[in-house]
């Protein structure tokens, strides 16, 4: 498999669950691929199980760390032509806006939101110079809050609206910018302090049984890899903007939002609605 042959890919949070296996699918299509992990050993070894990978450790959500892992794969592989954002940190019951302390929400905001403005913002500009590329961001269905948490929505809800913005922005030059929304068994995903988590949401009706059941029986990250694949190469061309899931065998997308019309009249000739009318419009 040769899709992604002469190209240069960076995969940050790749040196373990979805990110490793996103990383070894690239590199057997071809890529040369710069690993990215916070640990230096545990980088170091991913990177030596995957043939021409390096690694590259550190927190892309530091500036300088971002800018230092683009360049590292600019200089190894000649170019930076896929860029995929797999970092990520739980919250779990710490993170309810009950007790929520403000340092672990801005450490949640870092790990999600920072670390992939980081990477894109030092990114984009090569990749609009070499005259192309694909970033690829990670979300959760969690950005829907009907988990609970805040910092873990949060942060992925600005993963979503960041990534459509920088699609817009950039497709003029040939860049492409989508999201998954992978459901994969990781280590953020296991132990009995995320199936405690998981129960809890179960018992306070935020999570339903087949939601419950599906989080608690998720498949190997090795199923959430090929949308990644995918979106990186030259099958998906046309495709950007977009919010995609891939949970197993399941694959799909969310709808962009739109407005729906609740109610309209001209403000030229018409005064504004009252408290009642908006009443009896919304209710």
């Amino acid at each position: 498999m040769s899709r992604l042959s002469g190209r240069g890919a960076v995969v940050v949070g790749g040196t373990r669950g979805i990110g490793l296996a996103v990383a070894e699918l690239l590199a057997a299509e071809g890529a040369g691929v710069v690993l990215n992990g916070r640990d230096a050993d545990t980088a170091r070894r991913a990177a030596d199980g995957i043939e021409g990978a390096v690694a590259h450790p550190g927190s892309p959500s530091d500036p300088d760390v971002a800018d230092a892992l683009i360049d590292r794969c600019v200089d190894e592989f000649g170019s930076i032509d896929v860029l995929v954002n797999c970092a990520g940190t739980p919250g779990l019951a710490a993170e309810s806006i009950l007790n929520v302390s403000s340092k672990l929400f801005r450490d949640l905001i870092d790990a999600h939101l920072m670390t992939t403005f980081e990477t894109c913002r030092a990114a984009a500009p090569k990749m609009v110079a070499h005259g192309g590329g694909s970033i690829i961001n990670t979300s959760s269905f969690a950005y829907l809050g009907d988990y609970g948490g805040t910092g873990y929505p949060a942060g992925k809800g600005g993963v979503n609206g960041l990534t459509l913005a920088i699609a817009a922005e950039l497709k003029e030059h040939g860049v492409r910018a989508n999201v998954v929304c992978p459901g994969a068994k990781t280590r953020l995903s296991t132990g009995s302090d995320y199936e405690d988590h998981i129960a809890e949401l179960n018992r306070r009706g935020l999570l339903d049984d087949v939601s419950t059941q599906a989080a608690l029986d998720a498949p190997p990250a090795e199923y959430a890899a090929p949308t990644y694949a995918y979106l990186a190469g030259d099958l998906a061309k046309d495709v950007t903007g977009q919010i995609f899931i891939a949970a197993g065998g399941f694959v799909g997308r969310f709808d962009r939002q739109t407005p729906a019309i609740i109610g309209f009249r001209d403000h030229n000739d018409s005064p504004p609605w009252t408290v009642e009318e908006l009443a009896d419009l919304i209710r």
